[in-house]
């Protein structure tokens, strides 16, 4: 056994981990999401637990539930773009006929059809385990749904245009890009609780309106439609956005030859 030998492969793999995004992000990025994340809520848990016990439980059952539909609409759009490109497929799907937009509409679908799937799932799940009730929620489920779907779209289509445009070194942003506004969404805790600054960013979240949404009918029965509104305005805005910069990544990709791409 030879210490020289030892160091010069560790080196080799510090080396590789200052330059890899993925290994950077397992290090600094979720520890730093879990501690945001699960120290908002055990405040609020501190806060609330003692006299709505059985409001707490049910709305960070209907987050988690909820949240899998922003997660699985980005998810499918960032992680099948990844995959062309670990398989340099781009240039055969596109020496057919297969429009742009085509391509774009088909992971819109598969999206949908996965994010429907694993929702009716997670909610059977938790009516066995918990006996939540998701349906509870009435026609406030289509809005909410409609709309944490054109979340989880914009976020995709834009961490899909950096992906185009700059290769798969950043291939963790597929799955790791959304959780950056988990801490800011409410998904288990209100608005209220964080500090001023992040409630002004979690204004400008489209999710954050939904998930304080779920909460006001699950405590209330009832929602104010103005978080819909808003919420409707901001996904419109940031679809558009997204879209125009994933097309505009394209078009880099093909004025420099889709073999390229990698």
């Amino acid at each position: 056994m030879k210490i020289h030998r030892i160091y010069g492969i560790s080196l080799r793999y510090l080396f590789y981990f200052r330059h890899s995004l993925d290994r950077l992000s397992d290090v600094f990025y979720w520890p730093t999401i879990d501690l945001l994340l699960w120290g908002l809520t055990s405040l609020y848990f501190r806060s609330q637990l003692t006299t709505n016990a059985n409001f707490i439980v049910f709305s960070i059952i209907s987050g988690i539930i909820f949240w899998i539909i922003v997660w699985r609409g980005q998810y499918e759009i960032t992680v099948n773009i990844l995959s062309e490109l670990w398989d340099r497929n781009l240039i055969n799907i596109f020496a057919s006929p297969l429009k742009f937009s085509e391509w774009i509409i088909s992971f819109v679908i598969l999206g949908v059809i996965k994010a429907m799937i694993s929702f009716v799932f997670a909610s059977a799940i938790a009516y066995l385990l918990y006996k939540l009730q998701i349906f509870a929620y009435g026609v406030y489920l289509i809005p909410f749904i409609l709309l944490l779907i054109m979340t989880g779209w914009a976020v995709g289509f834009f961490v899909a245009g950096i992906i185009l445009r700059f290769g798969s070194k950043f291939q963790s942003l597929a799955w790791a890009f959304v959780m950056v506004f988990a801490p800011f969404s409410a998904i288990y805790y209100p608005v209220s609780i964080l500090p001023d600054w992040a409630q002004r960013i979690s204004s400008l979240i489209p999710s954050t309106y939904i998930f304080e949404g779920v909460r006001e009918v699950l405590k209330t029965g009832n929602l104010d439609l103005n978080k819909i509104y808003l919420s409707l305005l901001l996904n419109v805005i940031y679809l558009a956005l997204s879209l125009w910069y994933l097309r505009n990544s394209f078009n880099k990709v093909l004025d420099n030859g889709l073999v390229k791409v990698d």
